[in-house]
Order: structure tokens, then C-alpha cells, then sequence
């Protein structure tokens, strides 16, 4: 029997990420602020993010805010260096930033326990407050995405980058970053309606594919990727605009398309000269931005750089829902997956 696209959870559920955006902005603005100033009051040396799946690839868009926002060296943990290997690490004046949905992963419990136990303060961004994730932390900023039981994360994804950008923005004292994620909630809304429909005409008989980003969209580039996989089982893999020019561009062409974010900032310029390249070789590109001649846009709503990347995942994942229903897959039954994985 054929599905609909707009009757899967998937659909449901990602396009409530606008309304748990505007909750968990309100709810968490005291606990954030006070965070923020004891951030800037005595910064820790460095941050560890522990996370896996599309909540690592959230820990990819902190890395790169954290980094060029607050100039703290922002790195992901390893969490089989505790969970496997039982090995104690010095995290004395750091933070370990754990990220997960249900806050129940062994490996990630396991790693934040490491990181405490090594001396970091210990922060929490899950959707369930009530998790031992949350129970074990200093400070726990809710996603407050509310029930997400499709096996595709999307609303708690997109809410983990807002309560990231929150953070950041108290932080850093950042009025501009702050005044931006008030309109997000709306552009979040605008961005679901955006027409991505290219994208799915595109890849609806491709067989792999390429999704580039750089800086904070790189880890849209990695949950993109990883959706493709988990969704419509296309095989994606996710690169740097700048990593992708070595070995990964011997497979560029016609029948091997990109799909490339650009957020407007520092990398568009080289972001914009690898699609010029690969559109001069001949190859199909589809872009969340600007694009040079040659290639697809596909819309984005002009915001500041940080805000961008959640406009472009939103505007994607119900592009992703589409194309999986199209490619004549279920997103809400992916074969061999389960919500929450019990990683040792």
C-alpha cells in the first residue's frame, strides 16, 4: 500500500520543531543565562561533547559555534575510551557537554561519568529530564522537543542546535545571535514550507551521493547524509567543502550528484568555487543557499550564519520524508534500527 508523505511520524514530527523551538527558548532562558555568566566568568579551558548519531553530528555544529563564537577548543569524546577500554582521562576545568534524546545510551552515560569523575562540569542537553543522563549532570537544558517516537530524529536534532545557540549566545553576551533566535521559530515555519522539491525529482533514482557543508553547516551536511541512509536508503557520505577536493572528487560527475549547504558566511566563497568546479566537470549539484551558475537552488531564508544551518535542515528533512516515500520506503520503519541504541 503507498503512503502519503504528509501522513508518516516523520512528517508530524518535524514539522513541530518550530513550536519546540519557541518552548524551549522560553524555558530554558534562566538556566542558560546562568550558565552563560559562569561561562564567561571563568571559562573552561576546553569542551567535550559526548554523543553519537544525529546527536554527534549536533555536536559538530557546537564544536564549530563554540570555536568561533567563545574561542574554546571544542572536541568530541571518544565514549569506548570509558565504556570499553575503562580508561580515566584528565578533564580537570573543562566542560563535557553530553547530548542525546532519551539520555539512556550506556556509552554516553559511561562517558560523562569519565569526564565528571576526571573533573569537568557536566551539562545535559536531552529530551527526556528525567533520564540518568540528566540525573548525573550539573546543568541539564531540556530539549523540551516533547515525544519523538519516528526512528529518524528531527525535531529534538533541530532543538538540540537552538539550545546550543542559546548557550553559545548567552555565553558570549551576543545580543545579535539572541535577537536571531527569536525570529527562529518563524523562520523555522517558513523554512517547512520552502519548496526542496528538485531535490526530490533529483535523487528520487540516484544511487549515491555526496553532502557537502563547512563550518556550522557541516554537521547538517552529517545528519543529511545520514538521513538519506537511514530514510530512502541512498548511500550518502558527508565531506568538507575543503576535504572533498582530494581523494572523494575522483568520483564527481553526471551520475554521482552533490547536495552542498551553504551557509552565508566566512566558507560561502569557497564553497561556491567547489560547486563552479564540479559544475565545470560536468557534475549535478543542488544547493541550500546560493548557488553559482550551473547548479540547483534550493531556498534558504536569509538569517544570521548560526541560524541558517537549522533553516536548511528543517526545509530538508521534509524534502527527506518525500524522497523516501518516493523511493518507495517507509521513514518511520527503517530496516535494522531501533529509537534508542544500546551501545557498550
Amino acid at each position: 500500500m503507498s503512503i502519503a508523505p504528509d501522513s508518516t511520524r516523520m512528517f508530524a514530527e518535524a514539522a513541530e520543531a518550530a513550536d519546540a523551538v519557541a518552548r524551549q527558548r522560553l524555558a530554558n532562558a534562566a538556566a542558560a543565562r546562568r550558565l552563560g555568566a559562569r561561562l564567561r566568568a571563568a571559562p573552561p579551558s576546553a569542551v567535550i561533547t559526548c554523543a553519537r548519531g544525529s546527536s554527534d553530528h549536533a555536536a559538530t555544529f557546537a564544536k564549530y559555534l563554540i570555536e568561533t563564537r567563545a574561542g574554546v577548543m571544542t572536541t568530541s569524546a571518544a565514549p569506548s575510551i570509558s565504556s570499553v577500554y575503562g580508561a580515566a582521562t584528565d578533564a580537570s576545568g573543562m566542560l563535557a557537554i553530553g547530548i542525546s534524546q532519551s539520555g539512556r545510551s550506556p556509552d554516553i552515560l559511561s562517558a560523562m561519568a569519565a569526564a565528571r569523575d576526571g573533573g569537568a562540569e557536566t551539562l545535559a542537553l536531552v529530551n527526556n529530564p528525567d533520564s540518568p543522563l540528566a540525573g548525573m549532570a550539573d546543568t541539564v537544558l531540556p530539549l523540551h522537543a516533547g515525544p519523538e517516537r519516528s526512528v529518524a530524529a528531527t525535531k529534538s536534532y533541530i532543538a538540540t542546535l537552538a539550545a546550543v545557540t542559546q548557550l553559545v549566545a548567552e555565553w558570549t553576551a551576543d545580543a545579535a545571535l539572541g535577537d536571531a533566535l527569536e525570529r527562529l521559530p518563524d523562520l523555522l515555519r517558513h523554512s517547512w514550507e520552502a519548496d526542496w522539491s528538485a531535490l526530490v525529482a533529483r535523487l528520487a533514482g540516484a544511487r549515491g551521493l555526496y553532502v557537502i557543508g563547512r563550518g556550522v553547516g557541516f554537521g547538517i551536511a552529517q545528519e543529511a547524509a545520514l538521513k538519506f541512509k537511514e530514510t530512502c536508503g541512498l548511500h550518502a557520505e558527508a565531506f568538507s567543502a575543503a576535504e572533498v577536493r582530494h581523494g572523494p572528487m575522483a568520483l564527481v560527475g553526471p551520475d554521482f550528484p552533490l547536495l552542498v549547504f551553504r551557509q552565508a558566511d566566512e566558507a560561502g566563497d569557497g564553497i561556491d568555487a567547489l560547486v563552479a568546479d564540479v559544475v565545470a566537470r560536468g557534475g549535478s549539484v543542488l544547493v541550500a543557499g546560493r548557488a553559482p551558475a550551473g547548479a540547483t537552488a534550493l531556498p534558504l531564508a536569509d538569517a544570521d550564519p548560526a541560524i541558517q544551518p537549522m533553516l536548511a535542515i528543517q526545509s530538508f528533512y521534509r524534502a527527506a520524508n518525500a524522497l523516501s516515500v518516493a523511493r518507495g520506503f517507509d521513514p518511520d520503519r527503517p530496516p535494522h534500527l531501533a529509537k534508542i541504541t544500546e551501545t557498550m
